[in-house]
């Protein structure tokens, strides 16, 4: 009789934990939307990629300046680069969320996952997008060096690194990274009609191109200058002194500098001292 109901107490407590676990909340997951990591991957593979540069050393033979001539010529610490740079992906960042969720509260569609496309048209999708961003960018970058005032106290700040390396190359003031890349990203990706999937891949890759424009390096065998007119050498004539007024195209191609008259073409000399010069072949204006 006890067995019987000690038996019978231990199926109703069995009985009653099972009910109690199925009526537990099972804890959920934090959902990483193609949104969330086209903001958070772009961040990671600038600091992965130039994290890369920094790991390989000074590569003396490969540089497009001395050292002597990096710690002579730029004027702030990489301490500060750094600083400079976190401060201005966190509010790029930031935008970009902020965005997202405007945009997903007024159209209304939130959750909703768009279907990738066939691979002919994320490539289109990605030269369209690669356009209008050089667009873009090429216009509004020439104009901060035209206006006296917004180079004075906005563009000057990323000229301060004349000797431009890997990770100072988003070292801008935050109203810069605003309207070239915030604001250029975001045409680039509504113009192409690329989904936030695509995304993810066009920005890391326009990440990476902009770290290799800043890198100060000519490597042998960097497939971006392969295929890429507009390279590190290209860009560096541009952050010289006596570069200004030239090779404003940023990040892919030299189109408009060419355009309207603003392309620097440059030779690649060897230093006796090992490594390589950019030096301009036309007479300087």
């Amino acid at each position: 009789m006890a067995t019987s109901s000690l038996h019978a107490e231990s199926i109703n407590l069995c009985q009653t934990t099972t009910n109690s676990s199925s009526n537990l909340t099972p804890m959920k997951s934090i959902p990483l939307s193609d949104e969330l990591l086209g903001t958070f991957v772009p961040i990671a593979v600038y600091w992965i990629y130039s994290g890369i540069y920094v790991m390989l050393g000074d590569l003396n033979q490969y540089r497009l300046h001395t050292k002597a001539e990096e710690d002579k010529k730029n004027v702030v610490s990489k301490t500060t680069v750094v600083k400079g740079v976190l401060v201005q992906q966190a509010q790029q960042a930031f935008q970009i969320a902020v965005s997202l969720l405007l945009f997903t509260f007024m159209s209304g569609e939130g959750g909703v996952v768009l279907p990738q496309p066939s691979t002919p048209v994320i490539i289109l999708q990605f030269i369209v997008a690669m356009v209008v961003m050089d667009t873009w960018q090429y216009f509004m970058h020439r104009f901060m060096h035209v206006n006296k005032f917004l180079y004075k106290h906005i563009h000057s700040k990323h000229h301060t690194l004349v000797v431009p390396y890997a990770f100072g190359a988003l070292y801008n003031h935050p109203l810069e990274g605003l309207i070239l890349d915030t604001i250029g990203g975001a045409l680039s990706f509504l113009i192409s009609g690329m989904t936030a999937h695509t995304a993810i891949f066009f920005f890391s890759f326009a990440t990476i191109k902009t770290v290799d424009d800043h890198c100060g390096l000519w490597l042998p065998g960097n497939l971006l200058h392969v295929f890429f007119n507009n390279n590190s050498a290209y860009h560096d004539i541009h952050h010289q002194l006596y570069g200004t007024k030239y090779n404003f195209s940023q990040p892919f191609f030299i189109t408009w500098d060419k355009i309207l008259g603003t392309h620097m073409p440059y030779s690649l000399e060897k230093r006796k001292e090992g490594g390589f010069e950019a030096r301009p072949i036309k007479k300087i204006c």
